[in-house]
C-alpha cells in the first residue's frame, strides 16, 4: 500500500511543480511544493497552511469478486485545502479557492501513473499502475483563519475551505 500512496503523492507533486512552480509552502524551515501528506508530517498541533493541498488516506479495501494472483484494492483519498485570499480585504477568496479547485483537477489528469517503490533511490517500477476517480468536490465552508503573514496588513478574515474525495485503485504487492 505504501508504494501506491507514494506513487500518487509523487505524481501529483511533480505535476504541480510543472503546472505552477510558485505554488509552494514552507514547513519546518523548508520550502517545497504545496502538497502535504498528513501522515508523513511531524505530529504537532499545527494549523494547516493556506493554499496547500493536504492528502489523507483511508484504509485499503479489497475489491470483491476478482480472479488472478494479485488482489485489486481501493483506498479513499481526501484532499483538503483552504485559502484566505491574496488581498487584505479577502474579497478574492472565492476566486482563489476556484483556482485551487482548477489546479487540483489539472494535477489529477491523467488519472493514472505507474506504481513505483520510493523506499530506494532511484525509485524502481513495480510493473503495475495505479489509477483513480475524478475528485468529487465537497461543499465550500469557512472558518476563522489565522492572520496571513505574507500580506502587508495580515488577514484576520474567514477562510474558505473545501475537501475533494477520490478513490485510488491498485493491485496488492502481495501475490495470492
Amino acid at each position: 500500500m505504501q508504494p501506491t500512496k507514494d506513487s500518487f503523492y509523487m505524481t501529483l507533486l511533480n505535476r504541480l511543480v510543472a503546472l505552477d512552480p510558485q505554488q509552494v509552502v514552507t514547513v519546518n524551515g523548508t520550502t517545497r511544493p504545496a502538497i502535504i501528506v498528513a501522515e508523513n508530517e511531524l505530529v504537532v498541533p499545527v494549523v494547516p497552511l493556506p493554499d496547500a493541498f493536504y492528502i489523507e488516506w483511508s484504509e485499503a479495501q479489497p475489491i470483491a469478486s476478482q480472479a488472478g494472483s494479485r488482489l485489486l484494492m481501493k483506498m479513499e483519498c481526501v484532499i483538503s485545502y483552504h485559502t484566505l485570499g491574496t488581498v487584505e480585504s479577502g474579497v478574492d477568496r472565492g476566486r482563489t479557492l476556484a483556482a485551487l479547485d482548477t489546479e487540483l483537477m489539472n494535477i489529477c489528469q491523467p488519472a493514472w501513473t505507474s506504481k513505483r517503490d520510493y523506499s530506494q533511490a532511484p525509485s524502481i517500477s513495480l510493473g503495475t499502475r495505479i489509477w483513480w476517480t475524478q475528485p468529487s468536490f465537497g461543499k465550500v465552508s469557512g472558518g476563522e483563519g489565522m492572520k496571513h503573514e505574507s500580506l502587508p496588513m495580515g488577514n484576520a478574515g474567514v477562510r474558505l475551505e473545501r475537501s475533494a474525495t477520490l478513490s485510488v485503485f491498485f493491485f496488492s504487492e502481495v501475490t495470492l
